[in-house]
C-alpha cells in the first residue's frame, strides 16, 4: 500500500519537475541542466511534504531537521544520477529533452523510494513491533 502512495506522491512530484524543466527548456531557452537541476529541486521539496503526509511517518527515526538533510542528501544521489541519465540522453543518444527528462526521473524514483523508505523513514515493519503506538507506517 505505501509504495501504491508513493507511486501517486512521486507522480506529482514528477509532473512538477517535468513543468519547470520543460518551461525553463522550451519557454525560457535555458541550458537543459540548469531546468534539470532547478525542476529536480523544486520536485524533491514537494515530495518530502507530501511523503511525509500521505506515505511516511516523520520524525520517527530522526529530528525533522536531520530527516530534512537526509532526504536532501539521498535527492542529490537521485539529482545525479538524473542529471547524468539526461546529459547522455541527450547529447549521446540524441534523445529530445523531454523525453530524456522522463527517462531520467523514471531512473531515479526506484533510487529514492529505496534509499527514503529504508535510510530516512522508518520501515513501517518496525513500527508494528511491540513498544510502537499501532502501525503508522501504514497512513
Amino acid at each position: 500500500m505505501r509504495i501504491a502512495k508513493y507511486f501517486v506522491v512521486g507522480g506529482i512530484s514528477a509532473l512538477t519537475d517535468l513543468v519547470v524543466f520543460s518551461v525553463g527548456v522550451y519557454l525560457l531557452h535555458s541550458p537543459y541542466l540548469i531546468c534539470g537541476l532547478i525542476g529536480f529541486v523544486t520536485s524533491t521539496v514537494v515530495n518530502y511534504f507530501l511523503s511525509v503526509r500521505f506515505v511516511f511517518v516523520s520524525g520517527v527515526r530522526f529530528r525533522r531537521f536531520t530527516e530534512v538533510l537526509l532526504v536532501f542528501l539521498v535527492s542529490s544521489v537521485g539529482l545525479l544520477v538524473n542529471l547524468l541519465v539526461l546529459y547522455f540522453a541527450i547529447e549521446d543518444a540524441g534523445i529530445e529533452p523531454v523525453l530524456a527528462k522522463i527517462v531520467a526521473t523514471g531512473t531515479v524514483f526506484v533510487w529514492n523510494y529505496t534509499a527514503r523508505a529504508y535510510f530516512v523513514f522508518v520501515p513501517a515493519r518496525t513500527l508494528a513491533q511491540p513498544g510502537h503506538e499501532g502501525d503508522l507506517g501504514t497512513r
